[in-house]
């Protein structure tokens, strides 16, 4: 991945797990001790975090720093990581059907 959609990237790996939990912008701001505007421009992808803040979030979400580079990663590997994580939370009637939708997908985009 090019370094100048790493900050996009995690940006939206940010804003997934706190919707995911349940927060808004402004609760994570309070709890990490930052104002709005920071976290809506780490969301944005206008700035990109550090280690360390990078770190405070996965606590703050209760998730592995791993998981927001992994979700941000182009790596074939680590996107089937994050597939597998999301087809985990689903029924085995429902992974099959996404599973289906997947190699349809597939195969249309290979013809171009």
């Amino acid at each position: 991945m090019r370094l100048k959609h790493l900050s996009p990237a995690i940006g939206r790996a940010i804003a997934r797990q706190r919707v995911k939990r349940g927060l808004t912008q402004e609760e994570v701001a309070e709890r990490l001790g930052v104002g709005n505007e920071a976290v809506s421009r780490i969301e944005r992808g206008v700035v990109t975090p550090n280690i360390e803040r990078l770190v405070q979030f996965a606590a703050l979400f209760g998730c592995e720093t791993i998981e927001l580079l992994t979700e941000a990663s182009s790596n074939p590997d680590d996107q089937a990581a994050h597939i597998r994580g999301l087809l985990a939370t689903l029924t085995p009637e429902d992974r099959q059907l996404v599973l289906e939708w997947v190699e349809r997908l597939t195969e249309r985009l290979r013809r171009g």
